[in-house]
């Protein structure tokens, strides 16, 4: 008897259930290739920015409804004027400027150190510690070209702190606009746009920084090729370049220059209210300029002047500024991009 016969005949293939379908629907599904590696190194970074982020961003809301609700807690007990306020009314706006002071002494100070920490710790070890366990070799070893693979691993972190930055930054000037600027049942405004952890909170020049902050960390970790000192000196760099860019900002618009009579009370020049006064002195009799610094060894001779005269950038220079700034901000971001560009792709890496 053969064995065919006790066996019987070959039971059929189990039917292929992706034949006829195309290639890339029989392949798994999600993220794969260089996209995916860079969102693998960079996922613990993403969690440890958005924690502090997400918590910036819940706060700011809670800030917003407490103000809110405290001035019209104000307005509806009679405390809207500063007329014969009760004790009642001074513990209500002692309350609430406690929540302003919150706003301006904390978070503004903290938001503005976001790209400074941004390029210490995110930037600057991104690259570095490729080069310094030998893993960016393996990685070029496979068949990802050099700038494929750095666009990946830039994209990721790059598109995060954009959307971040973007986030903290638009809820931040909200806040500043309604609860600030505008707020009810507080009186004067005690944070001007320009003074200084305001001004870097605010509009586009967060965002701009931030993106700028990464960028220059990366350079620097690129060209240090070690982890911890990377970090050192992105940090270091990225506080060097905003104080230079504080010292540059008074001449990214033309300022308004004006000449007013010698007023005793406000030291000689008074300027609107909530502008940036950048240099101000006296006129004397002869029409002699004289800076407030010309006029300290000779203080009496500038108090008898007829005139006083000061440079200054009113608060609708505000939005200009800002954008003067975030625009070289951006184009200094794009020339150290194309400058790790250019040093990975060389010969030698």
């Amino acid at each position: 008897m053969s064995t065919s016969t006790l066996t019987g005949p070959p039971a059929p293939a189990p039917a292929d259930r992706t034949a006829g379908r195309p290639a890339t629907a029989r392949r798994s599904r999600g993220p794969r290739g260089v996209l995916w590696l860079s969102w693998q190194q960079s996922r613990v970074a993403v969690r440890t920015m958005a924690v502090p982020a997400v918590l910036t961003v819940l706060l700011l809301i809670a800030l917003h409804v407490l103000i809110q609700d405290r001035t019209e807690l104000m307005r509806r007990t009679g405390c809207g004027s500063g007329e014969s306020w009760s004790l009642e009314c001074r513990v209500q706006y002692g309350r609430l400027e406690m929540l302003l002071r919150a706003f301006t002494d904390i978070l503004q100070p903290a938001i503005t150190a976001v790209p400074v920490l941004l390029g210490a710790f995110l930037g600057g070890p991104l690259l570095a510690q490729e080069y310094e366990r030998g893993t960016l070799r393996l990685v070029l070893a496979q068949s990802v070209g050099p700038g494929r693979w750095l666009a990946a691993r830039l994209a990721v972190p790059g598109a995060v702190v954009l959307l971040l930055s973007a986030l903290v930054a638009g809820l931040t000037s909200w806040v500043w606009w309604s609860d600030i600027v505008h707020r009810r049942g507080a009186f004067g405004v005690f944070d001007p746009p320009f003074q200084g952890f305001t001004y870097p909170v605010l509009g586009v020049v967060p965002v701009a920084w931030s993106l700028f902050g990464l960028a220059l960390g990366v350079l620097i970790g690129q060209l240090l090729r070690r982890t911890v000192a990377a970090v050192l000196a992105s940090g270091a760099a990225v506080a060097l370049a905003h104080t230079a860019m504080i010292m540059l900002r008074p001449s990214l618009w033309p300022v308004t220059d004006q000449e007013q009579p010698y007023n005793n009370t406000l030291g000689g020049f008074g300027q609107p209210p909530n502008a940036w006064l950048v240099e101000h002195g006296v006129v004397l009799a002869d029409g002699t300029r004289m800076t407030s610094g010309e006029c300290r060894p000779v203080a009496d001779v500038c108090a008898a002047a007829p005139t006083s005269w000061g440079r200054y950038h009113p608060v609708s220079h505000l939005v200009p500024i800002q954008l003067v700034e975030a625009g070289l901000l951006l184009v200094l971001t794009a020339l150290v991009v194309a400058a790790v560009f250019r040093r990975l792709t060389r010969a030698g890496i």
